[in-house]
């Protein structure tokens, strides 16, 4: 009976830990409803791929036997062999958007492009810090506050740290409630904040609304090459949405496929939380990168509002800087509450929303541009 015991007596302190860190994941999904379609999956997976002799994991057994794991197949494939799953997932994501308020306000394409600057800070002070520079640009981009894009570019360029850096951008986008007000309110004033401004839709067209996604295509794919395959899938996703004559297959992206690819991408990107590879002290410092880029994307977009108040008669509400981040839409509700806590009936939600839908591409082109830039260098 002595072989019952084995898996326990086989457990070491690293993988207690872990466990620990997928029971705190499952809790927040559940308790605190915190990205509950990823972050329960995750911790879900955060103690199978840590269990003794796990069968979820590729072993070799006696006599040379090599038994598959299913969650190892699903990482190799779905992940290594092509990031299949995190590109997959923009489809899903450009079936969701409506460029509407930002076609029809388009100087909010400004707030989407400075809420990327906490990337490239984060990435030179991870660099400072001593990372390598695949390292240092993987950590920098949790700061895009878009998992898939996180994931994608940690396992472009090999990073060790992908399970710290897909924890970390999904927890952050979960904490867009906390983290933002802080930090706007820290760099506005309260006069700043009751800023009304009024919203005139300009009428945009079936035919924009269709040729915007294709437009975009082409422009990233000349800039920034690197970044198509998150650009051109979101917008053929957009695409679905706007076309008017694929109704069912734009509600199945929306739903159905993005679902299935959310709980698959979830459970797989566990493989990389293996205790021996996860707790570290550096797997800690990279989550404070990625805190660090997080904050600073929120302070890019509310400076360059400020700023561009010093030249304008008609006042923007530097809150809409904050909203250019990528967490859509929760960051543009963020944004919202906060100017209703401020003063009752002011009502800037399109803008808002105008600058996350911004935020949502310039996140994927930023991820784009730093793969790019990266191994150019290396």
């Amino acid at each position: 009976m002595d072989f019952l015991l084995d898996g326990i007596m086989a457990v070491t302190w690293q993988q207690g830990v872990m466990y620990l860190i997928g029971i705190l994941l499952i809790w927040l999904a559940i308790k605190k409803g915190c990205e509950p379609t990823l972050l329960l999956p995750m911790g879900f997976g955060a103690i199978l791929v840590n269990l003794p002799l796990s069968g979820v994991l590729d072993q070799v057994l006696e006599g040379g036997v090599e038994s598959p794991g299913i969650i190892q197949w699903l990482f190799e494939v779905g992940i290594d062999a092509a990031e299949a799953l995190p590109i997959l997932l923009f489809i899903g994501i450009g079936a969701m958007i409506d460029f509407g308020p930002l076609l029809s306000n388009p100087v909010m394409f400004l707030f989407g492009a400075a809420s990327q600057f906490g990337i490239f800070f984060a990435i030179c002070a991870a660099a400072l810090m001593g990372f390598d520079l695949a390292d240092a640009a993987s950590a920098g981009i949790i700061g895009a506050a878009d998992g898939p894009t996180a994931i994608l570019v940690s396992k472009v360029l090999d990073s060790s740290y992908m399970g710290a850096i897909a924890v970390a951008a999904y927890s952050y986008m979960a904490l867009v409630p906390i983290v933002q007000p802080l930090v706007i309110k820290a760099l506005t004033t309260k006069k700043e904040r009751r800023i009304h401004m009024e919203y005139h839709p300009a009428m945009v067209t079936r035919g924009v609304r269709i040729a915007f996604p294709i437009i975009v295509t082409i422009i990233v794919g000349f800039i920034a090459p690197a970044s198509i395959s998150l650009v051109g899938f979101l917008m053929f996703g957009n695409l679905l949405r706007e076309c008017g004559v694929l109704g069912t297959l734009s509600d199945t992206a929306q739903n159905t496929l993005s679902n299935l690819i959310t709980l698959l991408l979830g459970i797989t990107v566990s493989f990389s939380m293996q205790a021996a590879d996860f707790v570290n002290w550096k797997t800690l410092l990279i989550m404070c990168i990625g805190l660090v880029a997080f904050v600073f994307d929120t302070v890019g977009g509310v400076v360059l509002a400020k700023i561009l108040n010093i030249f304008r008669k008609n006042k923007i509400n530097p809150m809409i800087g904050a909203a250019g981040i990528s967490a859509f839409p929760m960051a543009s509700r963020v944004v919202q509450k906060l100017a209703n806590e401020e003063e009752k009936g002011n009502i800037i939600l399109m803008h808002a929303a105008g600058a996350n839908v911004s935020g949502q591409i310039a996140s994927v082109i930023a991820g784009g541009l730093v793969i790019q830039i990266v191994t150019s260098f290396l």
